[in-house]
């Protein structure tokens, strides 16, 4: 049987979907759009089985922390709630006297200090000191060159000496005349004008007197002493070198540091107590410590006060001085000084350490009995009035009361403490209240 050969046509021809339906297609014979692969139902499970399981672990790992029994000691929270007593060490206020003290920086300054120049000029010709030595007031220094000066003073010495026979000659003609005229042998005139040459001859003798001491003098400029006692600086010149009047260049640097005194500044606020204290006479004691404020160097006392307040800094300056006899001070050097300015008497008195703040609130920890064998720490309040050092004057203590002085990280109010037996390093931290 033979087809049409445009129906074979149409067999070989692959069938095509047209890219959008004819109008002559309805939408309800559009094809569907794909469907996503659906998950099987095990997979589903399988995942939520082990969600659950891990949170069921991390509930369980929370859990077991927080009822884990914490070691004895082991916070602030367990030692107040009734855990493990906490130990601590502890010491005792005392009743005792400290004094009040005013710190301030200062620097040391030589009661003297002396640049030696020249006054004359010349050659030096020696140098008597060495560098660094001590020398008392009239020890030789430097020479300078003095022949020169010596004879101006011996042509002034010679001078005086003329003067001064022509003045007895004048003298003795003045008695002559007056024996004279005691016989009317001459007349009154000679006898006035003898007189008056007299005193000129006078005066004349007196201006080469003064000569004589000028031309004396500079040959002293020439041999230059020690005008103080004191420690002589670095060597400036040398044996050769020529020196002018009245020049800037220092020939040496003398300064006294036996005795030696300190500068140092006082607040205006606490002026007036010490102002009082010096009223009433009082010799106020003055330490001076070295640059880190650990070494005291020398004790003295307030010498004075300067006459004016600073008004940039709004401080006094004070002088102390100091006898420095082992030379520890050195001029120009810088110190801090503690100005004892009272002493307070039967005061309490506890170690710094032992005091805790919250804020501007001070409190310790007065270690009690409860009646039940067991020792309790109890806050208390309390109200510094001095330090000095590591011991400080309190208010709301009594001697005698023993204090908790280390462990504060793990004490609360009511918290229960074993006093240690052993030494307990003091605890300097300075907590905060719970």
């Amino acid at each position: 049987m033979t087809l049409p050969a445009e129906t074979i046509e149409q067999r070989n021809e692959p069938q095509r979907t047209p890219a959008h339906p004819g109008p002559h297609i309805g939408l309800d014979h559009q094809l569907p759009p794909p469907q996503p692969p659906r998950r099987s139902t095990g997979v589903r499970i399988l995942v939520w089985v082990l969600l659950l399981l891990v949170f069921a672990i991390a509930f369980y790992l929370v859990w077991t922390r927080k009822e884990t029994p914490k070691p004895a000691g082991g916070g602030r929270g367990a030692a107040a709630g009734g855990g493990a007593p906490v130990t601590i060490g502890a010491v005792t206020a005392q009743r005792g006297d400290i004094g009040v003290y005013l710190d301030a920086i200062g620097t040391v300054t030589p009661v003297y200090t002396s640049s030696i120049t020249s006054q004359v000029n010349g050659l030096i010709t020696a140098v008597h000191y060495k560098e660094g030595q001590l020398v008392r007031k009239g020890d030789p220094l430097i020479d300078i060159d003095d022949r020169s000066y010596k004879a101006t003073l011996l042509q002034a010495q010679g001078t005086l000496e003329k003067d001064q026979n022509v003045l007895g000659q004048a003298k003795m003609d003045l008695d002559r005349y007056k024996a004279a005229w005691a016989r009317n042998a001459i007349a009154k005139q000679i006898l006035d004008d003898q007189d008056k040459l007299v005193l000129q001859d006078e005066g004349t003798v007196k201006n080469d007197q003064g000569l004589v001491a000028y031309d004396q003098v500079q040959v002293d400029y020439c041999h230059i002493t020690a005008p103080i006692t004191g420690r002589v600086g670095l060597r400036l010149v040398d044996p050769g070198n020529v020196v002018q009047a009245n020049s800037t260049t220092t020939l040496a640097v003398i300064t006294q540091i036996q005795p030696i005194t300190v500068v140092f500044t006082i607040p205006e606020d606490n002026l007036p107590q010490v102002t009082t204290r010096i009223r009433q006479g009082a010799k106020l004691p003055v330490d001076a410590y070295n640059r880190t404020d650990t070494t005291k160097i020398d004790s003295g006392v307030l010498l004075t006060l300067d006459n004016q307040v600073d008004t940039t800094t709004g401080t006094v300056k004070g002088r102390a001085t100091f006898a420095n006899k082992t030379s520890s001070l050195f001029p120009n050097q810088f110190v801090n000084t503690r100005l004892l300015v009272n002493t307070l008497h039967n005061v309490t008195l506890i170690p710094s350490s032992t005091i805790q703040h919250n804020g501007t609130t001070a409190f310790v920890y007065v270690i009690q009995s409860d009646g039940k064998g067991q020792e309790k720490a109890l806050e208390r309040q309390v109200k510094p009035i001095d330090t000095d050092g590591n011991t400080t004057a309190v208010q709301g203590v009594n001697p005698g009361d023993v204090l908790a002085n280390s462990s504060f990280d793990k004490l609360a109010p009511n918290a229960t403490v074993k006093i240690s037996k052993n030494p307990v390093a003091p605890d300097t931290s300075g907590s905060q209240a719970p």
